[in-house]
């Protein structure tokens, strides 16, 4: 049995018991249900307990199934690519806070429609990352009253 493909699920299972324990441990409220501020962290914690086991029994049903989900990064291309993304996703929460909700996210998009689609395709990059960017800054902030940095 391939130990490997177990490395993602034990993980997973991992993070969940140590969120359910986080989330036992939560002061309770001092006004209405003294319980109340842990219901929906707990079903959170417990839906991603049941899935990781689901997920280590799928494994153990297929462990004669060869298993080829990391040849992917095979592929150098791809793994680049995969790992430009996680760069952009840093730099945006980095810059979420210091320079506000609307010119980030317009950065970021832009960079990952860029990355996805090229340069040919430069009009459209900006036009969806500009436009998208703004109609949700403009639903959460104005139509919604909903404060983004």
């Amino acid at each position: 049995m391939e130990i490997i493909r177990f490395i993602v699920p034990s993980i997973i299972l991992l993070i969940s018991v140590i969120y359910l324990i986080l989330t036992f441990n939560l002061p309770e409220s001092k006004v209405g249900n003294p319980t109340a501020a842990m219901n929906y962290p707990l079903l959170i914690g417990f839906s991603l307990l049941g899935l990781s086991v689901l997920y280590i029994l799928s494994e153990i049903k297929d462990k004669k199934k060869a298993f080829t989900a990391f040849k992917i990064f095979a592929d150098k291309e791809l793994t680049i690519k995969v790992i430009v993304v996680l760069v952009f996703c840093l730099g945006y929460t980095l810059l979420f806070e210091r320079i506000g909700f609307l010119i980030s996210t317009v950065l970021f998009l832009g960079a990952l429609l860029f990355l996805i689609n090229g340069r040919r395709k430069w009009l459209m990059n900006i036009t969806v990352a500009v436009l998208f960017s703004f109609i949700s800054w403009y639903t959460f902030a104005e139509l919604l009253s909903v404060s983004l940095p």
